[in-house]
Formats: structure tokens, sequence, C-alpha cells
């Protein structure tokens, strides 16, 4: 997708309504519950937000970002996500903590971005995190620098994104299950899933209505 096109569509975007859980759970593996409001807020989770960012690369393709944490003993080790984290109290708000992240995490400075719309949030029960995330853009590649928390910088085409061949099903262990069979998106040669596929998979049906 052109990202010049792109551009012209935020505003359409920003207006569409979103499918919500049901769009993220056409990438959601099996085990995974629908689980209510009640019971969520019941859980106390820990709030978190992550940025999607659209770019345009040097074909002005419209490209966003992925990230692979970096290894260390936690339960989202060397996984794929989207920058972000945590919120911290002086974030103020939770768009606040997804441009924070990003900086910190892959360096692109705050003022260039551009917030155009905020996703539904998903519910991540073995680290008891709620996550928003927020999809946003910056007019040109960023030079991307990366501490410590990530191994690897994706950069996914929204061609290949939108790509239906590009939607699969892997067999993966985790630390609750064992050699289940999940939903996933295979992108530049990576396993996309769980959370991170969710999200995505709410976005490709938004993309799509362009």
């Amino acid at each position: 997708m052109d990202f010049t096109y792109f551009k012209n569509n935020i505003n359409r975007i920003h207006s569409l309504q979103l499918g919500g859980i049901d769009a993220q759970f056409k990438l959601a593996p099996k085990i995974r519950s629908k689980y209510t409001e009640e019971f969520i807020q019941s859980k106390n989770p820990k709030k978190a937000a992550v940025l999607v960012l659209f770019y345009p690369d040097k074909n002005n393709e419209t490209n966003f970002l992925l990230t692979q944490r970096a290894d260390y003993n936690g339960t989202h080790a060397s996984q794929i996500s989207f920058p972000g984290g945590k919120f911290e109290k002086h974030d103020i708000s939770l768009e606040k903590t997804a441009l924070r992240e990003t900086y910190e995490e892959v360096g692109v400075e705050t003022n260039h971005i551009s917030i155009f719309k905020q996703m539904t949030d998903v519910y991540i029960p073995p680290s008891n995190f709620i996550v928003t995330p927020y999809l946003s853009s910056i007019d040109f590649k960023p030079n991307f620098v990366i501490n410590h928390e990530v191994a690897a910088l994706i950069h996914v085409s929204m061609t290949d994104f939108l790509d239906e061949k590009n939607v699969t099903t892997q067999v993966l262990s985790t630390s609750y299950a064992k050699n289940m069979i999940v939903p996933c998106y295979k992108l530049n040669n990576y396993v996309v899933w769980g959370a991170t596929a969710m999200m995505l998979s709410e976005i490709k049906e938004l993309i799509k209505k362009l």
C-alpha cells in the first residue's frame, strides 16, 4: 500500500468502527478464553500500552514496526511485539506510555509521531496485563536505535501483512501449554502469535475497509 494513499486515508481509518474482541479472536489460540470485563477487572490487571507505528520505506510502501523481545527470564522473552510497555504514574496517560516506551526501546522521537486511533484493549492472562494499542504514523522512516530490551527490528510491509497467505498455524509450547496449535502470522520469517497477533487481526480488519 502506497504511503501517500495511507496518509490520505487516516481520517477515514479514525472514523471506522472497531471490530473489537470478535476481530481479535480470529487469531487467538483455542485455549484462550473471552473473559468478561468483570472478570478482568476482578484480577486488577496492570496497565500497559503499545504503539503501532506506520511509516514509508524507500519505495514509499507503507510499513509498520514489530520488535523481537530480548531473551530474558520472563513470560514474554523472545516474543514478537509492538514497542510498548507498562504504564508509569508519571506518564499521565496510556498514550504517553506508548510514546515513551517507543522512544526508550527503538529511539523514535515523540514529537515526530502522530497518534490517530486507539484500538481495543487486549488482556494477557499469563502476565495479568491489559494492553491498549495505539495506531500512529510518521512521515519518514526513522533512524531506529534499539535498547537492551529489543533483540531485533522487524519492518513489515502492509502488502505482506494483508496477504492472506501469511496467515497460518504453528505448533508451539509455552509456559502454560505444550505442543498447542495456534493461529499466527508469518511475517519476514517470524512467527507472530498471541496478543500481538490478536491486535494485528483487528488492525487488518480495519485496513481492509479502505
